[in-house]
């Protein structure tokens, strides 16, 4: 068996499907149902906007060929994706290059707006759903998977349409001396879940451990100096591979609307995350000094955020789950706005917004959108406010589906991971 391979067996998917009876399978359904209805969540694609993706993924190979001119070819590039297990589209892909004084880092982005754009019936339909909304074992996708799973997915060996972020970074305090954002073509090279990148990581003679290793080297950087700036980071103890990911999205995202903001000066569905007040987050900090087990380092606390990384790098595991329920319980919601004012709090940035998942967040499209024409949509305020709406809806769908989950004896996190499958009632009786 090979590493990869071993690496996935010994995961949550290797212990097959949670199975359950068909009077149960009912019941998850009619909650579901009873949530969309509540939340005003869209399960089913209107006709017109299957037929309109379904016409956006013929004649591919064709249609790519002739938008390269226009664009800038970087199929020769060194790029792959990095995603969980059970992912359906790849919409991110990276690349790396360690030059004399500098990093160069790509991260190219599925070009949604390409198919999907604000005269289509699937950008109505984005802009109503706002966000593909995750239940345990369930999704409601934005965008239909049809065009999400195909040409909007950077699978390995077939060209495809992406917008890149190209930065290079000063080696010294990894600050951008550069960015350019542009349309390209790619081809990536190799899809790894995570498991498999950390693998590639201890494997100095797997293809792609030089990329993953030099990249990883960058993150983990960029991850320390966020934190000495002030950002805050709820789980400390992150793997390499999501780490990769996680930095390289938030530098992406930054260096987009770092540029619409000062270099062009256009608006943008900009991410906001107002501050506690001094108050609250004084109560947070308390509430965890109290913990058993607990200290918060005394020179930490006149800045509660890195007050919060220090205690929790020292914290006895058991605890952590309650450092970070005392910290979220003060924490106002993020939402999106056409003015960065404010700032993101938990990031410490000063101007942040979404640019690297337009499959599955509205904003990201938007922005996308924005990028390409140097323009914003008409209605951008009421955009902000529907995006901010829908996530809202979208977390508090998922949260009461998962109670619901609990009350009937299944463990959400498991169906999550394994799926569920419809057995008969007596072979159910035997696994619950």
């Amino acid at each position: 068996m090979s590493d990869d391979a071993q690496a996935e067996a010994g995961t949550a998917e290797g212990q097959g499907p949670v199975e359950i009876s068909e009077d149960l399978a009912r019941h998850l359904d009619n909650k579901r149902d009873e949530l969309f209805e509540k939340f005003e969540i869209r399960d089913e694609f209107p006709a017109a906007v299957l037929d309109e993706a379904e016409a956006r993924t013929e004649d591919v190979q064709a249609e790519i060929e002739d938008e390269i001119e226009d664009r800038t070819d970087l199929r020769d590039l060194t790029t792959w994706t990095t995603d969980p297990i059970d992912a359906q589209d790849f919409d991110d892909a990276i690349s790396i290059e360690e030059r004399e004084d500098e990093y160069v880092l790509w991260v190219h982005i599925a070009d949604v707006t390409h198919y999907v754009h604000p005269e289509s019936a699937m950008w109505e339909e984005a802009v109503e759903r706002s966000n593909t909304v995750y239940l345990p074992g369930y999704t409601i996708h934005m965008l239909p998977p049809v065009l999400a799973e195909t040409v909007c997915s950077l699978v390995p060996n077939e060209e495809r349409l992406a917008h890149t972020v190209e930065m290079h970074l000063d080696k010294e305090h990894l600050g951008y001396e550069n960015i350019e954002i542009y349309k390209s073509v790619i081809e990536s090279d190799e899809r790894l879940t995570y498991s498999q990148a950390e693998n590639r990581l201890d494997d100095p003679d797997a293809p792609l451990h030089e990329e993953n290793k030099l990249v990883h080297e960058l993150a983990d950087r960029m991850h320390e100096q966020r934190k000495e700036d002030g950002s805050l980071v709820l789980n400390p103890s992150r793997d390499r591979a999501h780490t990769i990911i996680e930095e390289c999205m938030l530098k992406a995202n930054k260096a987009v609307t770092h540029t619409l903001m000062w270099d062009r000066g256009v608006e943008a569905m900009y991410r906001v995350h107002p501050q506690p007040s001094p108050d609250e987050w004084s109560e947070a900090l308390r509430e965890i000094q109290d913990l058993d087990g607990v200290s918060i380092p005394g020179d930490t606390w006149d800045d509660p955020r890195k007050a919060v990384n220090a205690t929790l790098e020292e914290a006895p595991g058991r605890q952590l789950d309650k450092i970070q329920w005392a910290v979220m319980k003060v924490m106002p919601r993020a939402k999106y706005m056409n003015d960065p004012f404010g700032g993101h709090h938990a990031l410490n940035f000063e101007i942040y917004g979404h640019f690297t998942s337009p499959i599955r967040r509205l904003s990201d499209l938007i922005n996308h959108w924005i990028v390409y024409q140097n323009d914003v949509p008409e209605n951008l305020i009421e955009l902000c406010d529907r995006a901010s709406d829908k996530q809202k809806d979208a977390e508090q769908c998922e949260r009461e589906y998962k109670q619901f989950l609990q009350e009937v004896g299944l463990d959400p996190m498991a169906v999550n991971n394994r799926g569920v499958e419809v057995v008969d009632e007596s072979e159910a009786e035997k696994t619950l």
